[in-house]
């Protein structure tokens, strides 16, 4: 793969959280912001969305009606954003948070053409609150804002270094793939990203890559071409 222009890194809530399993890791934040700086300092726009999972998995109750609990997630990543953009700007990074819905003065309301403009600025730009809508994932909201920013690909940088043909923690045999297509993943249901967003990136040919976070320089490495999990292909 070649390296990118323009790329949408999704980052697991969980993952960012490491053995504390919950709110931050701040030696993992930071690790990632290090890795980042370095892309950015090679002239590749990074867009970063971040999912809610280290603070809200509201479906797991049945006690919340699903549109509330949605927005609650979709407040969990808008926590997310700032906290791990100010972790960016200690690293000596401009960021900016745009949202699908007002936050006050705590984010900018999302637009193609403002994102863009921050893009041409250098900065890097969060893409939190989802969709801004019940019943989109924070998958969703990555294929749409990757997609609209006429991105290069997707990262995923998960807890898991790579997609399987079945779970690798309930199966030590799981095989990895290097590479695998889009249509087997909808069609086997992989699990990489939910399948509104899997049908989303085949209708518009967005690529993704999904990787080990805690892989030595593996996002640095995934920006400039070189992915250590699996890509997953759409043409």
């Amino acid at each position: 793969m070649d390296k990118a222009k323009r790329v949408l890194l999704k980052l697991s809530g969980e993952a960012l959280a490491g053995e504390k399993k919950t709110g931050f890791d701040e030696a993992v934040c930071k690790n990632v912001a290090r890795q980042v700086k370095q892309a950015v300092d090679a002239g590749i726009q990074v867009g970063v969305v971040i999912g809610g999972g280290n603070f809200w998995r509201g479906r797991s109750s049945n006690a919340i009606d699903r549109t509330k609990a949605d927005q609650i997630g979709m407040l969990a990543t808008v926590m997310n954003a700032i906290y791990v953009s100010e972790i960016f700007r200690s690293e000596g990074m401009m960021t900016n948070i745009l949202t699908p819905f007002e936050c006050g003065s705590m984010t900018k309301l999302y637009s193609k053409d403002r994102a863009n403009k921050y893009f041409a600025k250098g900065m890097v730009v969060f893409f939190a609150g989802g969709t801004g809508h019940p019943y989109f994932s924070t998958d969703t909201g990555v294929a749409l804002r990757a997609i609209e920013m006429e991105a290069d690909i997707i990262l995923l940088a998960k807890a898991v270094d790579g997609v399987y043909d079945s779970d690798p923690k309930l199966n030590p045999a799981a095989k990895k793939y290097d590479t695998v297509s889009i249509q087997e993943v909808i069609d086997k249901q992989l699990g990489v990203v939910d399948l509104t967003a899997s049908i989303m990136c085949m209708e518009n040919k967005m690529p993704m890559a999904v990787f080990g976070l805690d892989g030595e320089d593996s996002i640095v490495r995934a920006m400039k071409g070189d992915i250590t999990g699996t890509i997953v292909t759409v043409d």
